[in-house]
């Protein structure tokens, strides 16, 4: 499963490139392997979008010590690469919630000294035991979301509530709709519209699952992560399956267009920062983590890039028209019915059996 997650639009790992549709830089960013570093660097492998040169400024004026950043935008790239050179040199990597146990599993991580961070007691409670990596051993979360809808409210009537509502205006969403390019995101959201988790591994649940998609199959425009984008800005599409990260920054420079996440529960997904078992820097490494665990750093980053802070003081400073967003912040209510991802064993097969079968022809 490829879980990516872009923030802005024109990602690259060029260096010094200007993320415009954010509004942030990458600072001192890499495309090239990393070599030997001394103690007074700190290597970074990192999401796109999670560094610019004014918070690298920041921390290097502070510490005295050198960032630099290496970027990938799949969990997978990142943990092949790092399989490939044998950990290399990074000092931190920043995988999500299910790549922390996969990489745990792989003894590819460090265990976490809680005894030289500062700042745990600041995150929200239930990301200070998180059930992805209990009492956070291996990771410190960085950032959270949900996947969901984004859709034009002028152009629907009756805005979407949940998943059902695909078919219950299937005509009307014909050839206008998109769904991600995803197997576990998209059939674990029918899943969970059926009452079932999103992490099921009965094939007949997973079936039955596909087979609801497959009634609606050929009124689906496309399966894609990305496109969406342009389309539902030029008005080809009314409505796409997407994170609730992307669909922050176009919501709010585009009032027509709306979030939301379905009723029934949808994927809630944690993005985290962790130590590589073969860490070059494992003091800079520690100094890096305090410094995002700074509420008004915290806070920075959720205002800047558009991400749900994991981090309660830091949520506190941002203004009230953040912080009651409900597509960065849903209400608890939602969040009570949504589940991560995790990994399902040999029903890995059954999905992407089924998910073949939906998306070819």
């Amino acid at each position: 499963m490829i879980r990516r997650r872009k923030f802005c639009t024109g990602l690259a790992a060029l260096s010094g490139l200007i993320a415009t549709s954010c509004g942030w830089r990458l600072g001192d960013v890499r495309a090239s392997s990393v070599v030997n570093s001394a103690l007074d660097e700190l290597h970074l492998y990192t999401w796109t979008q999670y560094t610019d040169s004014k918070l690298l400024k920041t921390f290097s004026a502070q510490t005295g010590i050198k960032v630099l950043a290496d970027v990938y935008d799949a969990n997978e790239v990142m943990l092949a690469k790092l399989q490939a050179s044998g950990g290399g040199t990074y000092s931190l990597i920043y995988p999500s919630d299910y790549m922390v146990k996969k990489m745990v599993n792989k003894e590819l991580l460090k265990k976490i000294d809680h005894q030289k961070l500062f700042g745990l007691d600041n995150l929200f409670p239930r990301f200070q035991n998180p059930e992805y990596d209990q009492d956070n051993t291996y990771s410190v979360p960085m950032s959270w979301g949900t996947t969901g809808f984004i859709y034009n409210s002028e152009k629907l009537e009756t805005p979407p509530q949940n998943w059902d509502y695909l078919w219950q205006n299937q005509k009307q969403l014909s050839k206008r709709i998109t769904l991600l390019n995803d197997a576990r995101e998209v059939i674990g959201g029918v899943l969970k519209m059926l009452g079932y988790s999103y992490n099921s591994q009965s094939e007949q649940q997973i079936k039955e699952a596909y087979e609801k998609l497959q009634a609606l199959k050929y009124d689906i425009a496309a399966f894609s992560t990305d496109a969406w984008r342009n389309q539902i800005l030029s008005g080809d599409l009314v409505l796409a399956m997407c994170y609730s990260s992307d669909a922050f920054g176009i919501t709010r420079d585009n009032p027509k267009l709306k979030y939301i996440t379905p009723k029934s529960g949808s994927s809630l997904w944690t993005d985290t920062i962790a130590i590589p078992i073969t860490t070059s820097n494992i003091d800079g490494a520690y100094e890096w983590i305090n410094f995002m665990l700074k509420p008004e750093v915290a806070a920075r980053m959720s205002q800047r890039l558009g991400i749900a802070t994991p981090n309660q003081a830091g949520f506190e400073l941002l203004p009230e028209k953040i912080q009651n967003n409900p597509t960065l912040f849903p209400p608890e209510s939602i969040l009570e019915n949504c589940e991560r991802l995790s990994p399902v064993g040999e029903s890995e097969e059954l999905y992407e059996r089924y998910w073949t079968q939906l998306t070819s022809g």
